[in-house]
């Protein structure tokens, strides 16, 4: 998952481990698959050898009718991101920006119960005006009337290479505000805008107007159409295979 051993919830030992697992796997494998051009320069950088670059669909995420009633009441106009409540996917940042623009509602979605870290952050911000924090939604149909109904989706994610929430919500075709690390510029082509601090994505915010929200989701939209699509990845794999 990404380049796992840099994932700071691991232990030093289970860094050690993972690690040293990422290298016998490479050096054993006969063909390397990144999910991200980051993680296929990694693996070049590191041990000297070439991937194939194959990432996800996300197109599935549109193939559900949306089931609003499935919903809890939200406002009608909201940035969304969801995730898994992990530090390096960056909530208590984005969190922080939101809870300091009470006048634009951000809907929050993640297992906040399922840690420490989580349950601190939803006791932090929990009654905040303007934060919505909700527990995993799974429905394909609530998801995607939660989808349908944002206007900017924010993706923190730091670590793990090509994620696939992010190729999901591309097509959308909404503006996408991502953590500014090599993954995420990758995945969006550095169309989308980009933040590392949370004084970063206020300004983010602040300064959508119409037609550059129009013009980035556009550009989040063609490229989930062209390279995000199951149909595309599984050419992709096929084509792999038939290589001799």
């Amino acid at each position: 998952d990404g380049i796992e051993w840099k994932r700071s919830k691991w232990s030093r030992f289970a860094r050690f481990v993972i690690r040293n697992s990422e290298r016998f796997a490479i050096r054993n494998s006969d063909v390397i698959i990144a999910d991200n051009e980051a993680i296929a320069e990694y693996v070049h950088a590191e041990f000297g050898t070439n991937c194939h670059i194959i990432a996800y669909g996300g197109d599935h995420a549109l193939a559900t009718p949306p089931d609003a009633a499935a919903l809890p009441p939200l406002p009608s106009r909201y940035a969304l991101a969801l995730c898994r409540i992990e530090p390096e996917n960056n909530v208590g940042m984005i969190l922080e920006a939101f809870a300091a623009m009470p006048g634009q509602p951000l809907v929050f979605v993640g297992n906040w119960n399922s840690s420490d870290y989580g349950r601190g952050l939803k006791a932090r911000y929990g009654a905040s005006p303007g934060l919505h924090l909700l527990d995993p939604i799974y429905a394909p149909g609530a998801l995607r009337a939660l989808r349908d109904r944002a206007w900017l989706y924010v993706h923190g994610h730091s670590a793990g290479g090509t994620n696939p929430s992010l190729v999901e919500m591309m097509h959308f075709g909404i503006p996408v505000a991502a953590h500014g690390c090599n993954f995420n510029r990758y995945t969006t082509e550095g169309k989308a805008r980009y933040f590392e601090s949370a004084p970063e994505l206020m300004h983010v915010v602040a300064n959508y107007d119409p037609e550059s929200s129009q013009e980035i989701g556009s550009a989040m939209s063609r490229i989930a159409r062209s390279r995000y699509t199951w149909e595309a990845i599984g050419r992709a794999y096929f084509d792999l295979m038939l290589q001799p």
